[in-house]
């Protein structure tokens, strides 16, 4: 952890509160008025956006397929609740009371009541388009429809239904009834009126909304992707993984992108064919290493999830960068700190700054609230793009430059005429 740097506190605060505003649409324009909300899904995510509305008093109707899966989600969102109590954070009254606000029903005709359904399904385009089909011949008029997609596009899904204007993604953060982070995604149709109801409701239920428009991965995704990219160019050259991730920690991170990786769990999307082993996650899944729930993935955990590294996956490592080697010529070398944290650094900024440059975002600052709030970046830095116009974006582009990455447009502008990305 360093000194904070100058105004980043200020900063934060103010970014925060810009975050709410939307650039084009008046601030007097009209709400939609939501009295009851509807949730597809009551698995991990969709228990816990639920708990969101329900705490902050507005009666949710949640939506699952079996028994068996409804029952286990409401099951969840009690033992959630008792475990707020137990803690001190809630009155039992008022647990009782937000439970009570639920309506669990395996029929999806009773989203008909809602005024806003929040789809919170499996990720994949058919999957939602199929449910978004099924929406648009259920949900009242004047309803708005949202996904909780976290990399998909919303104007594909928009158009699985006759009123686009309706639809809009929300993407809120695991654990749902926790993370203050929600990322409201605006589709190229998305009304003035649903969105700002959205971006406004939001703070209601006790978020921190940033609208983000429609790219693979909207905001955060989106530029932690390149950060990944490169921990996995790092380990491939000869950078210890633990290193990599004691990089991030001595940053000010929570965490690093392999102990990231573990927390979520390295079976998400894994093909499930012990016998196909094309990557280092394939094979770490294949020997059964899936991450903190089975108590091994890149780190092996004890029973307190204190971490270690293992030989196993040091040894896996070894295999797929010797191959690497093999292809690309380059001998394996010791990799210092310094160089690990600009490799995973600046091109989170350079995603950042094409990001700003596509309109995909509204402000910097904005970005900067969402890997605030959403995913650990320190807040001494003041956020990504703040950090950024500290040490100069053109040493960022100098940095680039040096390790052999692209540079975006805008950061070469801004190095050229020594300008900042939060004016």
């Amino acid at each position: 952890m360093s000194d904070a740097i100058p105004g980043a506190k200020e900063h934060i605060d103010a970014a925060r509160k810009l975050a709410a505003t939307i650039e084009d649409i008046p601030a007097d324009t009209a709400l939609l008025p939501i009295a009851r909300v509807g949730v597809i899904g009551a698995g991990t995510m969709g228990g816990g956006i639920t708990m969101n509305f329900l705490s902050a008093g507005i009666p949710v109707t949640i939506v699952e397929m079996t028994q068996e899966a409804l029952d286990r989600g409401v099951a969840t969102m009690g033992k959630n609740y008792e475990n707020t109590v137990k803690r001190g954070k809630m009155e039992a009254a008022d647990a009782q009371a937000a439970m009570a606000r639920l309506t669990p029903t395996l029929d999806f005709g009773a989203l008909a009541e809602a005024d806003l359904i929040i789809e919170a399904v499996y990720e994949s385009m058919d999957v939602k388009k199929d449910v978004f089909g099924k929406l648009d011949k259920v949900a009242k008029a004047g309803a708005i429809l949202a996904s909780n997609t976290s990399y998909l596009d919303v104007n594909a899904i928009a158009a699985a239904t006759n009123r686009p204007e309706a639809v809009l993604g929300m993407h809120f953060f695991s654990p749902a009834n926790v993370m203050k982070l929600l990322e409201v995604v605006r589709g190229a149709k998305t009304g003035h009126a649903q969105l700002a109801t959205v971006m406004a409701l939001s703070v209601k239920i006790g978020k921190v909304p940033v609208v983000s428009g429609v790219c693979h991965g909207f905001i955060g995704n989106r530029m932690l992707s390149p950060r990944q990219d490169q921990a996995l160019a790092l380990i491939m050259e000869g950078a210890n993984y633990w290193d990599v991730d004691e990089a991030l920690l001595e940053f000010g991170f929570p965490m690093g992108p392999w102990q990231m990786a573990d927390l979520a769990g390295l079976d998400i999307g894994w093909h499930r064919d012990p016998a196909r082993i094309e990557s280092v996650r394939d094979a770490l899944c294949a020997a059964g290493r899936w991450g903190q729930k089975t108590k091994k993935g890149f780190y092996d955990y004890d029973d307190n999830r204190q971490r270690s590294p293992s030989d196993e996956v040091k040894a896996i490592i070894a295999q797929f960068a010797a191959k690497e080697g093999q292809k690309t010529g380059r001998p394996q070398r010791e990799i210092g700190k310094d160089e690990i944290r600009e490799r995973l650094l600046y091109p989170m900024i350079n995603e950042g700054a094409m990001i700003l440059d596509e309109g995909i975002s509204q402000r910097a600052s904005d970005i900067d609230t969402v890997w605030l709030n959403g995913y650990g970046w320190p807040a001494w830095t003041g956020g990504p793009m703040f950090w950024a116009d500290h040490i100069g974006p053109d040493t960022v582009a100098a940095g680039l430059t040096k390790h052999g990455l692209p540079v975006a447009p805008l950061l070469a502008r801004k190095a050229a005429a020594g300008e900042k990305f939060n004016a």
